[in-house]
């Protein structure tokens, strides 16, 4: 292990010792609060069983019975109000997915972080991370006219965008040309100033993170402009791992009561993976963590092989950091600090095609009423996979990125419709889709238009 990644290490199983303490200590606390919301949970119960009687009441005499009993049973909740957007961050819900549960005898659990009240995915938990850090360190005052830049695909712009709106930032927000154009729209009515610029490698100085860091120096540098430059840097900055460390980490293991076989996830810059995996080998030693990865990134032969990448898909020779997906938000041809603090916990890693992910992205849909990204998409085949390695009995978590809302001008545009044909697809078929198998005369995954 090398000496940077021993010394993350080392950090973060102290901070893992801290985290834990406190975790452990809150549980004391709230076991007495816990009995007082279950006692108002059967109040609030009765009281609902009350207004649904009244609602379905005939007898005028047993209806004026029933609002007559209502002022004796209302009483006040305890307070839980946010302080702004930013207290919608975290503690997302943990939710079984019925179907695939079902399907494979396993617990397959998936975390909403699309229900981060912000930017709507676990970036939220991230901008605020570095948003707050900066704070810390005296780089960013609120109404200075500070900015913060950062090259992103978008659900990180997203976040930072929402929430520099919160806290008197602007943002700035370089990405490439050929994301879902839906991403670029959102980001424009959260008022950040948008450049999307040529997919091109990470060696390219024009590629759109080395653009946004160029931006804020050029920002910092210009008596005109008022306030200073902020390069957020979600690659690299620890703000990143420490974010879901802290947070989606602990939560899991909270959520789960401690019972957990398997965390899946993919990994764009990492962060997630690894600040969750520091958390969970600390507390669940035997906890398999497992990367969900697309076509073309490097980061499934990092994790099985050791090596970043095959020479077809070595940096540089290829026109931009993702390859060959229609994926947006994971995999990635270089290594960054983030991934690399948390590589050496991940015990495996599960390669997943397009025709896979699209498959799956309509299956939850039919079969859940989930309606979810490509990356989301990608996890859930993943988890799916591994179940089926596990066997029946096995409790696996892993995450629900972002809505399908922003992806339906690429990842569902070439996904078949959804309805209750005879033709639908089964989960045998969706997790074989690699092998191009054909369902109505088209290949899985592809749009009713594309034909082979």
């Amino acid at each position: 292990m090398a000496d940077s990644a021993r010394i993350y290490t080392l950090g973060a199983f102290i901070l893992g010792i801290a985290v834990t303490a406190a975790y452990q200590t809150q549980h004391a606390n709230t076991e007495a609060k816990l009995r007082q919301v279950q006692q108002s949970d059967q109040n609030r119960q009765q009281r609902k069983n009350r207004i649904l009687r009244l609602s379905k009441g005939n007898d005028f005499e047993e209806v004026k019975h029933i609002i007559a009993e209502l002022p004796n049973t209302i009483e006040a909740d305890t307070s839980d109000i946010k302080e702004g957007i930013e207290g919608c961050i975290g503690d997302t819900p943990l939710i079984k997915i019925k179907s695939l549960s079902e399907a494979t005898g396993c617990e397959i659990l998936a975390k909403a972080e699309f229900l981060n009240g912000a930017g709507n995915s676990p970036k939220d938990r991230v901008a605020l991370s570095i948003i707050e850090t900066a704070e810390e360190q005296g780089l960013l005052v609120p109404h200075s006219g500070d900015t913060i830049y950062e090259g992103t695909v978008g659900s990180t712009g997203i976040s930072l965008a929402a929430i520099c709106r919160a806290r008197g930032y602007k943002a700035h927000i370089c990405m490439p040309d050929d994301m879902a154009i839906e991403k670029s729209d959102l980001l424009l009515k959260l008022g950040a100033e948008v450049e999307r610029v040529r997919p091109a490698p990470i060696v390219d100085q024009n590629q759109f993170v080395n653009l946004a860091r160029t931006r804020a120096a050029e920002h910092t540098a210009d008596p005109e402009k008022p306030g200073r430059g902020l390069f957020a840097d979600q690659f690299e900055t620890e703000a990143n791992w420490r974010a879901h460390f802290t947070g989606t980490g602990p939560e899991i293991f909270h959520q789960t009561g401690g019972r957990l076989d398997a965390f899946v996830s993919g990994a764009g810059t990492g962060g997630t993976i690894s600040g969750v995996s520091m958390f969970l080998k600390q507390v669940l030693p035997k906890v398999r963590i497992v990367l969900a990865d697309p076509p073309g990134s490097g980061l499934f032969n990092r994790v099985k092989y050791g090596v970043m990448f095959d020479p077809k898909e070595r940096e540089g020779t290829r026109r931009r950091h993702q390859v060959d997906t229609i994926v947006e938000g994971i995999g990635i041809n270089r290594v960054t600090r983030n991934f690399e603090v948390g590589r050496e916990l991940i015990d495996d890693a599960i390669r997943v095609t397009d025709d896979q992910a699209q498959a799956m992205a309509r299956w939850l849909v039919e079969n859940d009423g989930i309606f979810v990204g490509s990356s989301s998409a990608v996890n859930c085949v993943a988890a799916t996979k591994l179940a089926k390695q596990l066997g029946p009995g096995h409790r696996i978590v892993t995450l629900l990125c972002d809505s399908g809302a922003r992806h339906l001008s690429k990842f569902w545009a070439q996904t078949d419709p959804i309805g209750g044909s005879e033709e639908d697809l089964s989960l045998e078929d969706i997790l074989n889709a690699d092998k191009k198998p054909t369902l109505g005369g088209r290949v899985l995954g592809s749009s009713p238009e594309s034909t082979t």
